[in-house]
Formats: structure tokens, C-alpha cells, sequence
């Protein structure tokens, strides 16, 4: 039996292209539920620093949202016939990482890290989903955080940065910190389970850098409207 590769200008048969997109998918919504079910831990944990009751049930509202969101991602999984723990288990460690080295030190670092962080990550995954099939991108518009729970978020950033101005240069510059983290560990995710090559006809590194920086300066752009709206610097 031959052992050489196949050609370079040999055509990638159509059952090799469909399993491909299929593990694509599948690492898609594993790295997405274990990113809700972190979430859910986070904010969770988070709410501690409160200074009110209400404050503390605004984070706990978005700590309840994202395990509804983690339950959905796992059912689409098992109806894919996929173990979502497996599916979950290769994006463990550095989400874990990434969050470690992201500990927030008070409430208002805290509200900070979620207003970034949440927000680049789904902007990072519906960049992703708009080449995805219509269920698949179904699912992933289901798992954004609400407008209303943006808006409760980026209300009580306000309020915070209006009752103490004092407080602007030091989340401004903590928020540089969560964008410049989050954007780094997107394009670690993306390039250690070849996100956007899985999506290429072709499959080429080539196509995946392109698409990679395109993805990385939409992020971007959506992350400096953000923070104007807060009265910071990007």
C-alpha cells in the first residue's frame, strides 16, 4: 500500500470537507459551553465584591443566564451525538489560565472584566457562526448575553465612573489590559484548534491568517465603541 501524501493539487473529497466542518463545529461549541460554564463560575464568584444587594443580583442575573446558555450548547452536543464534557475538556486548561491571570481585585475591576471580556468573546464566536450553518448559528445567537443585561452592565459602569471620576484612569487602563488578554487568547483558541480553517474550502493556513486578521480588527473596532461610550479611552 502507498504512503505518499496525496498531491498538492488533489481535490478534498466532499465526505473529507464534511467531517472536517463537523470537528469543526464540534470544538466551536465545546470551547463555547466550556467558556458559558466558566462564566457561570466567574460571575458567581464575582458578586462577592457587591457594595449593594441590587448590584449583587445584577451579577447573579448574568451568572444564572450564562449556565442556561452552557445547558443549551451541551444539548445541542448531545444531539449531535457528542460527550460535551469531551467536547469541553481540550479548552479547559486555558480558559482556566486566562481567567487566572485576569483575577479581578475589586467590584469595579470585576464589572470591567465582564463588560470587555463577554462582549469580545461573543463578538469573537458570531464573527465565527456567519459561516456556520443556519442551526449552528441559531445556536450561538441564543447563547449572546442579552441587551438588557448589557445595558444593566454598562449602567452600572457609569454610575460608578460618575459617582468617582477618581476611578477612570484606573479602569481604562485595566480595561487596554482585558482587551489586549482577550484578544490574545481568541487567536490562541482560534489557531490551536484551527478555527477559520476548518471553514475554508481549501483549508489553507493562508486563507485562516487572513480571516484571522479581519476577525481581530472587527473585535477591535467593537471594543473602542464600547469603552467611548463610557467616557474611556480604548
Amino acid at each position: 500500500m502507498s504512503t505518499e501524501p496525496p498531491a498538492a493539487d488533489e481535490p478534498v473529497s466532499a465526505g473529507e470537507l464534511s467531517a472536517r466542518y463537523d470537528k469543526f463545529v464540534v470544538d466551536l461549541l465545546g470551547g463555547i459551553a466550556y467558556g458559558e460554564l466558566s462564566g457561570f463560575e466567574r460571575l458567581s464568584s464575582d458578586a462577592r465584591y457587591s457594595p449593594t444587594l441590587n448590584d449583587r443580583a445584577v451579577l447573579g442575573k448574568m451568572a444564572v443566564a450564562e449556565f442556561g446558555h452552557y445547558e443549551m450548547v451541551c444539548g445541542r452536543l448531545l444531539a449531535m451525538g457528542m460527550d460535551p464534557e469531551l467536547a469541553m475538556l481540550p479548552f479547559q486548561r486555558m480558559v482556566d489560565a486566562f481567567h487566572e491571570r485576569t483575577r479581578p481585585a475589586d467590584w469595579h475591576e470585576s464589572l470591567m472584566k465582564a463588560y470587555v471580556v463577554d462582549a469580545i468573546t461573543e463578538d469573537f464566536y458570531a464573527a465565527i457562526a456567519e459561516r456556520l450553518d443556519a442551526e449552528t448559528r441559531g445556536i450561538i445567537a441564543k447563547v449572546r448575553t442579552s441587551e438588557e443585561q448589557t445595558a444593566l452592565l454598562e449602567g452600572l459602569l457609569k454610575k460608578m465612573l460618575d459617582e468617582d471620576p477618581r476611578l477612570s484612569s484606573r479602569l481604562a487602563l485595566w480595561g487596554r489590559r482585558m482587551v489586549g488578554e482577550a484578544l490574545t487568547q481568541a487567536q490562541r483558541i482560534g489557531d490551536r484548534h484551527s478555527f477559520l480553517v476548518g471553514l475554508s474550502p481549501e483549508g489553507t493556513q493562508e486563507e485562516a491568517a487572513m480571516e484571522a486578521v479581519a476577525i481581530m480588527a472587527q473585535l477591535t473596532r467593537g471594543h473602542s465603541r464600547r469603552m467611548s461610550r463610557l467616557g474611556l479611552t480604548a
